[in-house]
């Protein structure tokens, strides 16, 4: 008998990222991102192509897209900063974003950088000083073609 259920891990995971989308984040929420892997190194988050992330191409919505790229960066982090039990402020100073192609059905969004967020958090928890890493994101269609590349600086500071 496996120790925990990966599909029941997945939908906590999404019912805590929908629960921060509702409680501090309104508009994530109206995006319904979904976690569909969470490991120490990576984190995998499905958008779903629906009338609120879609535009008037059929395509995912540029907004819709930078939703996704934050959310995947953004809650590995969160989710580390938790487990830590430091009182930790996380921001994005800036944002960087490659387009290759229309994402024209549900994208995916994947950070593997989590290694270098447990330095990061390291660094901030112990000089008390902000603490800025890049972090990678990679977008894929249904299709696993690679639709976007984002880079954006995490930023995290002990309160």
């Amino acid at each position: 008998m496996a120790l925990f259920d990966p599909k029941k891990t997945e939908r906590l995971m999404t019912m805590q990222l929908r629960a921060l989308g509702w409680t501090k984040i309104p508009l994530l929420a109206l995006c319904r991102p979904q976690v569909k892997e969470l490991t120490e190194k990576r984190v995998v988050i499905k958008l779903p192509l629906n009338r609120m992330t879609k535009n008037h191409w059929g395509s995912m919505y540029f907004g819709a897209l930078a939703v996704g790229a934050d959310v995947s960066g953004g809650f590995l982090a969160w989710h580390k900063i938790k487990q830590s039990g430091a009182d930790i402020s996380l921001i994005f100073k800036d944002f960087h974003a490659e387009f290759m192609r229309r994402p024209e059905t549900d994208t995916f969004f994947i950070c593997e950088d989590g290694e270098m967020i447990d330095g990061l958090l390291k660094r901030a928890i112990s000089s008390g000083e902000r603490q800025t890493e890049t972090v990678n994101i990679s977008a894929y269609d249904e299709n696993e073609q690679k639709v976007c590349h984002f880079k954006l600086s995490l930023s995290l500071k002990r309160k």
